[in-house]
């Protein structure tokens, strides 16, 4: 009616619909995590060469952002310039170790996945039982917020300057076209007199931004999409668990329920040291760069004028959500591993044979060390650990503020 087309509700998801957010998205930039299977050599080839072209770009300029940092953190006068460019090194920074830890992690991510698929539910039935649909809706609304959030930050620093110079030289009867940059580079060559030299040397900069938010987002993204399966897959067990009547069947009928419960457990915490190792490392070093750009993009708000305060809000706010999706869905998946023991205790398992209640208490024992997220240094991944990063945050601001007025 009226031309509408009515919505169909998807009634089987497949592995890759749970996936493809992060797949395709890290393909804009050239990064194919499943490039070694490719069967076309041409499009594999040329992705890779765009990619590392990419990131040649984007590190030529982050050298410009430190040779920038150097010049003016020397001089009180020009410190705020200083701090202005720091959060944007520090992005930088993680964007670059993200993208070197999925470089080297690449073949255990690629089993993990394939390990993921294996257990995947297929039939609409066993869906329905594990609620797949609410997780992909659910997954795929944090990933669109986050994704939005953090590359409407450099969008806005990449295309903030050249929109406000054609306004107000098209529309506002401005003398000349200002020739400014999204963020403080510290050029090699004179990059604002000649008009070619300057767009060239802008639009670099804007795929450099471009290559930064993309591998900065994916990783997360593909934490996300694990978690969130490992999540499902825990909260079924439990589910399942809770729901098991031992009454209502056999000795021999509830010892192998016990025992394919018990391998499918610890199939999933299995899966959940994969994710731990996989990730760990690229999660504590995010952390850290998180306190000290959470820091600076703090500073510069306080001390900035009305438009770098706006700029520098949605930096804040986007390493905010950043932190804060990680924990919670380290949390998660804590919450849901733990959920396994309160289940085989809470069930109906009295009138069941020894052998079953042995089973039942190393399942008990065995939830009493939930899967987690271990970055070095730090407790396992959950919203306390938000907690001590605003905290770290908050204390590198106040040194930072007495730094300045001091």
């Amino acid at each position: 009616m009226f031309g509408l087309k009515k919505k169909v509700k998807r009634d089987v998801f497949s592995f890759e619909d749970l996936t493809r957010f992060p797949m395709i998205f890290y393909k804009t930039i050239g990064e194919d995590i499943f490039s070694e299977r490719d069967k076309n050599l041409l499009r594999r080839y040329l992705l890779r060469f765009y990619l590392v072209l990419g990131f040649l770009n984007f590190n030529a300029y982050v050298v410009g952002e430190i040779a920038y940092f150097i010049v003016h953190i020397t001089s009180t006068t020009t410190l705020l310039e200083a701090t202005a460019v720091a959060p944007c090194i520090g992005f930088s920074f993680m964007a670059d170790f993200k993208q070197f830890g999925l470089t080297v992690n690449r073949k255990l991510l690629i089993k993990l996945l394939d390990d993921l698929k294996e257990i995947f539910p297929m039939t609409k039935e066993q869906q329905e039982a594990y609620h797949v649909a609410f997780y992909n809706r659910h997954m795929t609304r944090v990933m669109w917020l986050f994704t939005i959030l953090c590359m409407t930050y450099t969008s806005s620093f990449s295309f903030y300057p050249a929109i406000k110079s054609t306004i107000k030289y098209f529309f506002m009867g401005s003398e000349i076209f200002e020739r400014n940059y999204g963020f403080h580079i510290l050029f090699p060559y004179d990059a604002e007199t000649d008009i070619k030299i300057y767009w060239v040397s802008y639009w670099g900069l804007a795929h450099c931004a471009y290559v930064a938010g993309v591998s900065y987002v994916c990783v997360d993204l593909l934490l996300i999409t694990t978690i969130t399966q490992l999540t499902m897959h825990f909260n079924y067990m439990a589910d399942t668990l809770e729901a098991y009547d031992g009454d209502a069947h056999t000795d021999e009928e509830n010892v192998k329920f016990a025992q394919n419960l018990v391998i499918y457990h610890a199939r999933g915490l299995d899966l959940s040291e994969e994710v731990n190792n996989i990730f760990s490392l690229l999660i504590l070093w995010n952390f850290i760069a998180a306190s000290l750009v959470i820091c600076f993009a703090g500073f510069q708000i306080t001390a900035s004028n009305v438009e770098d305060i706006v700029l520098y809000f949605i930096f804040f706010s986007a390493s905010l959500v950043q932190v804060f999706v990680v924990c919670y869905y380290g949390d998660e998946m804590i919450s849901s591993s733990s959920r396994i023991g309160h289940a085989a205790f809470n069930h109906n398992w009295l009138s069941c044979s020894s052998r079953y209640k042995q089973i039942m208490r190393y399942i008990i024992m065995r939830s009493q060390k939930p899967a987690s997220i271990r970055p070095p240094t730090f407790p396992p991944i959950s919203f306390n650990t938000f907690m001590k990063v605003i905290s770290m945050s908050y204390q590198f601001f106040a040194l930072l503020r007495t730094t300045y007025y001091g």
